[in-house]
């Protein structure tokens, strides 16, 4: 994987339907950093209502990890619907469900989601090992492969996975599928480094773009909002 300076757009809040057919970081919270999944059917449901919304809208999922009180989704939206129309969806059918079944009355998911754009040649396998070891930061396994609820085992051991889509820079990682599943076993094993972990959790706070100066440029050109960059650090280069 090529290095790359990364930057930070201060955007703001900018309308999301604007970005259609982007990579985003979709991070969707519990009410109150309430609980959203209770037992293994709450996460099997959710599953289901990506299924649901993935072959009604055709976008592409990357990544995922589903805790008990948040979701990290890494996908690509198509022409046929926005991430806006994607996550609201998949998150009043969630609501719906949880409230019959928990007898709750009002919001389940906070009030509004983050997405920060990301720029896939770059952040894309970055993102993906940081979604997938959020289970071993909250301290719930120690190993990202015990954990169900992730996208993890698809590509560290081929656990087939009728969701997902391929990350194409996984496919670098090595010469066959056997090598890049050892790869990526031990790209996840080195955990993500500081600085990149710094970037990827301001861009989901402050719901600003990752990606290097060339692709800021060509959204602030294409959709012609005023661009304001940070510069940061350079990944950690995927060893290949």
């Amino acid at each position: 994987m090529h290095n790359f300076y990364g930057n930070i757009l201060s955007m703001g809040r900018l309308p999301r339907y604007i970005f259609s057919g982007l990579t985003y970081h979709v991070v969707n919270r519990g009410n109150n950093r309430q609980p959203v999944f209770i037992d293994d059917a709450d996460f099997d449901r959710y599953f289901e209502l990506l299924k649901r919304y993935k072959e009604r809208y055709g976008f592409k999922l990357y990544h995922y990890v589903l805790m008990n009180n948040h979701v990290h989704l890494l996908l690509e939206t198509t022409e046929k619907g926005t991430v806006s129309k994607i996550m609201q969806g998949i998150t009043l059918a969630h609501t719906r469900y949880f409230n019959r079944k928990y007898g709750n009355v009002g919001h389940v998911w906070q009030g509004r989601f983050k997405s920060p754009v990301i720029e896939k040649d770059s952040y894309l396998l970055h993102c993906g090992r940081y979604i997938e070891l959020n289970p071993v930061r909250a301290g719930l396994v120690q190993d990202p492969g015990e954990y169900r609820w992730s996208s993890y085992r698809f590509y560290a051991y081929g656990e087939p996975n009728e969701l997902l889509d391929m990350d194409f820079l996984y496919e670098t990682l090595g010469e066959n599928e056997s090598e890049c599943r050892v790869r990526y076993r031990e790209f996840v094993g080195d955990g993500v480094p500081k600085e990149t972990l710094k970037q990827i959790r301001q861009s989901i706070t402050n719901n600003h773009i990752l990606g290097q100066d060339s692709f800021i440029e060509q959204l602030a050109n294409k959709f012609r909002f005023k661009r304001r960059t940070r510069r940061m650090g350079r990944p950690k280069k995927v060893s290949q």
